[in-house]
């Protein structure tokens, strides 16, 4: 996100089944990948660097190199630019034909924890709230549809991805699944950032799955609701004013950096940066906070919501 820019905005154009998918893992050695801060490309760039000096060392070309290796001209190329992923397979061969006394080895355990937290990496038009998230020591939600990402259940969010129009395939479904529930970490590691959230009593009425589903993620409130970082307000369905009504919008405000909001809608999203716009919605923010019901109202209420059915 650029400071100069007064918004950025981030279009999903593809969001359902295009850039947010992960391919299946390719044959060993073979695996591009893109730079997006998720998947250890520093990491890779810098191995890389390594297999290019090592190989200068010994005199040999890329090819040369290649053939030792059983590897083709291309992929020696994209590894030493770090744009491919090096696989533990080729840092062990590889250490042993340049000589480099486990130098590349040591790396293998670093490649598999960079590759595990690509797998859960985030749709790209998502990408910039998320390192934000991560980063936050405040968060504001007003949710008027949904139960937001950071509270819902692994259960509750598989269930809204099965009903993805068009639908979504097993493999993104539960990359997906990883990816929301990794985001919620950031509410049990210290320090923990504070959060507030309103959420429309008619969502917590909507029984998403099923009923053991929707008892689960209704019980799952209940303990988040009690944490001393957390406020959970309920915006009752009988109010004669609502400052709510232009939608659903996050504030989020990273460490040593000024409040900014998020705004989703259908296959758009919207990540706004502008001080007045921001201070808009914080003020809407805090008239639907004085609306809704007390954080003590709103877990009695959710509590008495588990027996209907």
């Amino acid at each position: 996100m650029a400071a100069a820019d007064a918004r950025a905005v981030v279009e999903s154009r593809d969001a359902e089944t295009g850039d947010d998918r992960l391919r299946p893992g390719p044959a060993p050695a073979d695996e591009e990948h893109g730079d997006d801060g998720d998947g250890g490309g520093d990491l890779f760039r810098t191995i890389g660097r390594q297999v290019r000096l090592l190989r200068e060392r010994a005199g040999w070309t890329q090819r040369e190199l290649g053939e030792r290796l059983g590897y083709g001209e291309d992929l020696i190329s994209s590894l030493e630019r770090g744009r491919r992923t090096p696989q533990p397979e080729f840092l062990r061969a590889a250490d042993g034909v340049l000589g480099a006394g486990g130098l590349l080895r040591a790396a293998e355990e670093d490649v598999v924890r960079a590759k595990a937290r690509a797998r859960v990496r985030h749709p790209a038009w998502f990408r910039d709230y998320a390192r934000l998230e991560r980063q936050a020591v405040e968060l504001c939600y007003y949710s008027n549809h949904t139960i937001p990402g950071l509270l819902q259940t692994e259960e509750h969010a598989r269930a809204l991805y099965i009903m993805r129009k068009p639908l979504l395939d097993e493999e993104t479904i539960e990359q997906r699944v990883a990816a929301r529930l990794a985001r919620q970490e950031i509410l049990t590691t210290w320090p923990v950032p504070m959060v507030s959230c309103v959420i429309e009593e008619t969502v917590l009425r909507r029984p998403i799955g099923d009923w053991a589903t929707h008892a689960g993620q209704l019980e799952a409130l209940l303990r988040l609701g009690a944490l001393r970082s957390m406020e959970l307000q309920v915006m009752p369905t009988d109010r004669r004013e609502h400052a709510g009504m232009g939608g659903p919008f996050i504030l989020l405000t990273p460490k040593g950096k000024a409040q900014v909001a998020y705004l989703e809608v259908q296959n758009s999203s919207q990540l706004i940066t502008d001080a007045e716009e921001v201070r808009i919605l914080a003020a809407r923010y805090g008239s639907i906070r004085s609306q809704a019901l007390t954080p003590r109202e709103s877990l009695a209420l959710i509590e008495s919501l588990q027996g209907e059915r």
